[in-house]
C-alpha cells in the first residue's frame, strides 16, 4: 500500500507541476524579461544621452585601438601552380 501511494503521489506532483508551470510559465518568464530590460537600459542609457548633447560636427573617440604588429618568424608566403 505503501508503494502504491508513493506512485500516486508522484503521478500528481509531477502533473500538477506540469499544469501550473504552463499557466505561470509565461508570466515569470515576462518578469524576467522586463527585469533584465531594466538592468541593460541602466547600463546603456548614459551612451545614448552622450551621443544627443554632442553637437554637429564634434568628434569624440572613446577607444584608441592598439597597434597590432607583424610577426616576421611566421614563414614567408609561398606562391604555387596547380598541376593537372
Amino acid at each position: 500500500m505503501g508503494l502504491l501511494r508513493t506512485l500516486l503521489f508522484i503521478a500528481l506532483f509531477y502533473y500538477g507541476f506540469k499544469i501550473l508551470s504552463r499557466i505561470f510559465a509565461p508570466l515569470i518568464l515576462k518578469y524576467v524579461t522586463k527585469k533584465a530590460e531594466q538592468r541593460f537600459g541602466g547600463q546603456f542609457g548614459n551612451f545614448s544621452n552622450k551621443q544627443e548633447q554632442k553637437t554637429e560636427g564634434e568628434i569624440s573617440i572613446d577607444k584608441v585601438p592598439k597597434n597590432k604588429s607583424s610577426n616576421s618568424t611566421i614563414g614567408e608566403y609561398v606562391d604555387y601552380e596547380e598541376l593537372d
